[in-house]
Parts: C-alpha cells; sequence; structure tokens
C-alpha cells in the first residue's frame, strides 16, 4: 500500500508521516519511507541523529530513468522518458525493498526505518529550476512498483497543494492530510478535495495537536465525515523533537510511550489502509492518463516525440506483471 501524507507547512504533516512510519516497523511489517518534501526533515523526525548517508533519488534521475525503462522498445533511450511515462511490457519493475541497484543505492535507515530520500533543492537548483523535477525521481519510482497487500511506502510529501502539480498524487493508495484546528489548517483540505474528487483520489483527514473539545468540534464543523481520526498535544512528541525520549538500543520500542489515545490513532490510519482493496486497472488509468496530459501540454515539444506511443495498450503493472 502506498500512503501519502500532505498538509499545511507546520502541520504536524512530517511528525505524522513519521510516527505512522514507525508504528508499521514497530509491528514488524515491511515498510519504506521517503523524504518526498522541499525541507528534509523525515529522517530526523525518524529519530536520526545527524547526516543521512543517502544519495538523493533526485540527483541520479538518469540512472534511474535507465533501470526502470528496462528493455521496453516503447522506452528507447532515458532522454525520451519523462516523470509520468508509464510502464510498458519490457519495463523494470520493482519489489518494495527488493534486491535490485535502485534500492541497493538509495536506502538508508533512519531511526530503526528503511528510508529513501528526493533531495534538497539547492543553491544550483535557484532560478533554473523546480522541486517538481526532484520529485519526477519517485513518481517514476512508484510507477513502476509492484508492491502487494502488506507492503507499505509511506511518503512524506510536499507542503500545501503542490502534490497537485503533476501526477503524484494519482500514486497512492490512500491520502491522509494533516489539519490544525484552525482556519488555515483546513484551507488546505478544501483544497485537495475538489481535486482529489476529479479523479475518485481517497482522502481522510488527520486531525493534529488537538488541545480539546472546542478544537474536535471546529474540524468535525469544517470536514466532516472526512474526519478520520485525530491526534492530541503529545509531551512526547515534543520530546522526541528536542532530542530527549529516544535512547536506547531499539528506537522502535520508544514509540511504546507514545500517549495512549496517539498510539490508538496510528492504529486507526493502519486499518483504514488495510481495508483498502487496489484496482490496479484504474490506478494505471490514472497514470496514462497523466501521461498523456503531460505529453500533450509539454513533452512532446521538449523529447520531438510522440510520447503517447510510449503507452502499452494491453500491459497493467501489478505483482502479476512481474511473471
Amino acid at each position: 500500500m502506498r500512503i501519502a501524507f500532505v498538509g499545511k507547512g507546520g502541520s504536524g504533516k512530517t511528525t505524522l508521516s513519521a510516527l505512522f512510519t514507525r508504528h508499521l516497523a514497530r509491528s514488524g511489517a515491511p515498510v519504506l519511507a521517503v523524504d518526498g518534501d522541499i525541507n528534509q526533515h523525515l529522517a530526523e523526525a525518524l529519530g536520526h541523529d545527524g547526516p543521512l548517508d543517502a544519495p538523493p533519488l533526485g540527483a541520479h534521475l538518469t540512472e534511474i530513468k535507465d533501470l526502470l525503462r528496462g528493455t521496453n522498445p516503447r522506452v528507447p533511450s532515458a532522454e525520451s522518458m519523462i516523470k509520468t511515462t508509464p510502464p510498458g511490457r519490457g519495463s523494470r519493475l520493482l519489489r518494495p525493498l527488493g534486491d535490485d541497484e535502485l534500492h541497493a543505492r538509495h536506502v538508508r535507515r533512519a531511526g530503526g526505518v528503511p528510508l529513501m530520500v528526493t533531495g534538497e533543492f539547492d543553491e544550483s537548483d535557484l532560478g533554473v529550476a523546480c522541486y517538481h523535477s526532484k520529485l519526477g525521481a519517485v513518481e517514476l519510482y512508484l510507477g513502476h512498483l509492484a508492491d502487494g497487500p502488506g507492503e507499505y511506502v509511506v511518503v512524506d510529501m510536499t507542503a500545501g497543494a503542490d502534490a497537485f502539480a503533476s501526477g503524484l498524487f494519482t500514486r497512492f493508495d490512500l491520502t491522509f492530510l494533516v489539519a490544525e484546528p484552525t482556519r488555515k489548517g483546513v484551507s488546505v483540505y478544501r483544497q485537495y478535495r475538489d481535486h482529489a474528487r476529479e479523479f475518485g483520489i481517497r482522502i481522510a483527514v488527520v486531525g493534529n495537536k488537538v488541545t480539546g473539545e472546542d478544537d474536535l468540534l471546529f474540524l468535525k464543523e469544517r470536514v466532516g465525515d472526512d474526519l478520520l481520526t485525530y491526534l492530541v498535544h503529545s509531551p512526547w512528541v515534543r520530546a522526541a523533537e528536542q532530542g530527549r525520549g529516544e535512547s536506547g538500543p531499539d528506537p522502535l520500542k520508544a514509540l511504546d510511550a507514545l500517549e495512549p489515545h496517539n498510539r490508538h490513532a496510528l492504529d486507526v490510519l493502519r486499518e483504514t489502509v488495510d481495508s483498502h482493496v487496489r484496482d490496479w486497472p484504474a490506478l494505471h488509468r490514472h497514470a496514462v492518463d497523466f501521461h498523456l496530459r503531460n505529453a500533450r501540454a509539454w513533452a512532446d515539444k521538449a523529447t520531438g516525440l510522440d510520447l503517447a506511443r510510449q503507452v502499452d495498450p494491453d500491459f497493467v503493472p501489478g505483482p502479476a506483471a512481474l511473471a
């Protein structure tokens, strides 16, 4: 299952991404975290101290394209492959944390959790690139991922509604929108709700930093049935963010000290994810639709190719396609 965490900057989106990832890993579930935010703080939120020696995905986009296109005759070169290029017969499909070059190069452990990072938006990018060019590596990775039930990929996304600047938002089974009980906190929800409904994307709101009944009532009035659960103000989280409370040989066990209500909220998130049944054909249709949109809007002109020809009409990705 692929899960995205989105929300307004400062809502606690990265913190919730880390908590949920650690909650899954603590249970022994196979889970991979991906930092897809322009502010790369997920490793720290997972409990990692110091620099993370992880080659960023965004800096190795050409190598990733060469790996994923495999022997697909519709994609003859990395130069002809864009971030929305869907897999077809001959493409290299990946298993989560599989024995392949991409995972071997880019996965490092942070706080006991496997993590890949998109990479920072650095000085050389200013004025010449946008962060979504780096996120293209994540979009291609998810597009060529043959994950199954009980396998989890958790992505901490860019803040606000920026995810809609690409087709990346269609790659997820479920999007958790983290919202504080404020007017600004729920403003991103309204943007996401309207865009997601257009494409049949499932979102669920997770209230955060709730301090009492008034906060909860505020969220219920403005979010309605989309409010899945909520987390209360957490001294445990504050201590962790200050570098306290994370000691011990097993950083995942530190999560046992999280407040009971907040642990229950994490259980609700997992139950919601596990109850989802993926529709592989629908997932692929969304990917193809956005690829054709990109082709018409800019990519055909940029590459000098008819990128609609990259779509393999008889192919549907997924574990069955690995055979």
